[in-house]
């Protein structure tokens, strides 16, 4: 176990490890095979246990890679759609389209917000954010302030975890990538849940305002004869 936690330090320490990172959440934000958030997770852990690599370098490689790689897959929305792979005319994945082009329209700022903490879910929201021409200033103002939390979050749960797991590295990462996952599960759940019940308030607005709408139109007016003047308005009572 002492070899392990060594080698674990080492690695850490290496000149490399920074880049990495940066690459392996550019990567991320346009291809969700390689795990970024695990990553920064667990070189959290071993940053709050020996001060290496240091902590606000590792937030700012995993935001900047973050960032890059929504921003191509903006980019690659916006060039290719929604349509042009295989794997993009998948049912489920032409739901999840369906979901966020819609949810986009109406939502853009928490989901593009939300949508970083989730692997799958970032991808989707970045390439229909180029696909449907959502405004790219704005998403990229958004999906700065959204890397830049998620980076920090990934992060502190490791530091957590490896203040807690001091003497044992490898403990430590482990139970810290579990906990992130559960909480990634749990922040999509939470996330959709909003945005489905938020949709579904708007919807009920919007229906009860174009009923009331209808119905004024099609309430009865009085008719009125040609030569006919119409009937004055009897005046209230002053009381005399």
């Amino acid at each position: 176990m002492d070899l392990i936690n060594e080698a674990i330090v080492h690695a850490a320490n290496a000149w490399w490890i920074l880049p990495i990172v940066c690459l392996f959440c550019f990567i991320d934000g346009f291809l969700p095979i390689l795990p970024s958030e695990t990553l920064l997770v667990a070189l959290g852990v071993v940053a709050a246990g020996t001060g290496i690599p240091n902590v606000y370098l590792l937030i700012l490689a995993g935001a900047v890679g973050a960032i890059t790689g929504d921003q191509m897959a903006y980019l690659l929305g916006r060039r290719i759609g929604t349509e042009r792979f295989g794997w993009m005319r998948r049912p489920r994945m032409q739901k999840l389209f369906a979901f966020a082009r819609r949810e986009l329209n109406m939502r853009g700022a928490m989901l593009i917000f939300t949508a970083r903490y989730v692997p799958i879910g970032r991808v989707v929201v970045n390439l229909s954010s180029g696909a449907t021409g959502f405004s790219h200033r704005r998403f990229t103002v958004l999906d700065v302030v959204g890397c830049l939390t998620w980076s920090s979050y990934s992060v502190a749960i490791g530091v957590v975890a490896g203040a807690w797991f001091h003497d044992n590295q490898l403990l430590g990462i482990v139970l810290s990538v579990a906990l992130a996952i559960i909480m990634g599960y749990l922040i999509d759940k939470l996330s959709h849940a909003i945005l489905v019940r938020t949709g579904r308030r708007i919807s009920e607005r919007e229906m009860r305002g174009a009923n009331a709408q209808a119905i004024a139109i099609d309430a009865p007016r009085p008719v009125r004869v040609p030569g006919q003047e119409p009937e004055p308005e009897p005046m209230a009572s002053d009381g005399n």
